[in-house]
């Protein structure tokens, strides 16, 4: 049974219940409740330490992971991603403030965001961030004159647009031209961005970034990126004369169940063929090299357990299996249309010949987690696994309805412990006045 599972840290026990990380999900929900979101902390370190691995063989160590805590953040995952030597991606003046609680260093910080506010601005300065990444002249004006005010010198990347249609979901591409993010490279915008930053005194351009979209299976498009990226990093260190420290080529490369799944080491191996390639033919020195996996190194180690309640079939309709969850804890089949293996817990070695649709508990007709998908047969009581769940769920989880945002339970070698304490009422009404 267990290669039914694209993750190691998922089997099957004696008592035919699904397990992660050597914890029955059936008696992780008896003991915690549903709905719960559990994370394999085994499978979190060991897809980090393969990101490591991998720079150490393409690039002789001269590289990082920088782990996207957009895709799930709390002060455990912080802890857990840095222990294993990989620098974190934030997003906004909360993640910041989340990694910093955690202990992350400053330094290993990089500050992302298309409209950071002065308030997020001046807390990065105070609190040492190494590298905030500019997305437009407006962000880079502000940030000198706030250096300036400061008597520092402030290290910055660009967020640079390839022109690279990844062919993912339209909500999830970043690298084209028409895209809320970063400088175009088409229009000549990106050169008289950097050279609007190289003029700047109290900012250092150390760098350049680009992010070309999500859930991208195809490894071509992450090549054709990197040899765009270093045709212009060369084109500023010849016509500026200004030499960069860095390259990051974002994330995006989606691991999935049900696809043909790109191993991590054949990405990598492919994509620094191609910067090793560009950086020869230029006559430059291999740039240390970024990347941003956050889905990657989250997904597949978390799923979410709920208990199945009413189930109403419609005759040669379809038959809704109702969970006490729903789109305030995991939106995103309702927003992409989002694919999820689901499967009954306590019954995983019987056959999965029930179609069914598994509906939420909000006052929406949307309200659903997958449509006309394969199942075992549900009884009111059992425990559904929705797999894959462990990135954008529990970081999109809203309190729709007033419903409580369930806890996190992180499970390792057999044990579990409570990293994200579930919601109560009380805390729903904690700030109304």
């Amino acid at each position: 049974m267990k290669n039914m599972f694209v993750s190691d840290c998922y089997n099957v026990n004696e008592k035919g219940h699904l397990t992660i990380s050597g914890c029955d999900t059936v008696e992780l929900a008896e003991k915690y409740g549903t709905a719960l979101y559990v994370m394999s902390e085994d499978e979190i370190r060991s897809v980090c330490r393969r990101y490591k691995s991998s720079f150490e063989r393409h690039y002789n160590g001269n590289g990082t992971a920088l782990y996207a805590s957009k895709a799930f953040c709390c002060k455990e995952i912080c802890r857990i991603v840095t222990e294993e030597g990989l620098d974190l991606d934030v997003v906004s003046g909360g993640e910041l403030y989340t990694a910093l609680a955690a202990g992350v260093d400053a330094k290993h910080i990089h500050f992302h965001g298309n409209n950071k506010t002065m308030q997020e601005l001046c807390y990065a300065l105070e609190s040492g961030v190494g590298d905030i990444v500019v997305d437009n002249l407006n962000e880079l004006h502000r940030i000198e004159k706030l250096s300036a005010e400061k008597g520092v010198v402030t290290s910055i990347s660009m967020r640079i647009k390839p022109g690279i249609d990844a062919h993912t979901h339209e909500f999830i591409r970043t690298g084209q031209i028409d895209s809320k993010f970063g400088f175009a490279l088409e229009n000549g915008e990106a050169f008289e961005a950097v050279k609007e930053a190289v003029a700047c005194e109290n900012v250092e351009l150390i760098g350049l970034h680009c992010h070309i979209g999500s859930q991208i299976f195809d490894k071509a498009p992450f090549v054709l990126a990197a040899q765009v990226m270093l045709k212009f990093y060369n084109k500023i260190h010849t016509e500026l004369g200004k030499t960069l420290t860095h390259l990051n080529l974002g994330g995006g490369l989606k691991y999935k169940e049900a696809d043909a799944a790109v191993p991590y080491e054949d990405y990598m191996s492919d994509v620094s063929e191609a910067v090793h390639a560009a950086c020869k033919e230029y006559g430059i020195q291999v740039p240390y090299i970024y990347i941003e996996p956050g889905r990657s190194i989250v997904c597949e180690a978390g799923l979410t357990l709920y208990t199945v309640g009413d189930i109403k079939t419609i005759p040669n309709v379809r038959t809704y299996v109702a969970i006490d969850g729903g789109m305030y804890e995991n939106p995103r089949y309702a927003l992409y249309q989002s694919d999820y293996t689901c499967l009954i817990a306590n019954k995983v070695n019987e056959p999965a010949d029930f179609t069914a649709t598994i509906a939420g508990k909000c006052c929406e007709s949307g309200d659903l987690i997958q449509e006309n998908t394969l199942i075992q047969k549900p009884e009111v009581g059992d425990i559904l696994a929705v797999l894959s769940t462990g990135a954008y769920n529990y970081s999109m989880a809203s309190n729709y309805n007033r419903n409580t945002r369930p806890p996190v339970v992180m499970v390792r070698g057999g044990e579990s412990r409570v990293i994200i304490k579930g919601e109560t009422y009380e805390d729903l009404v904690r700030n109304d006045v």
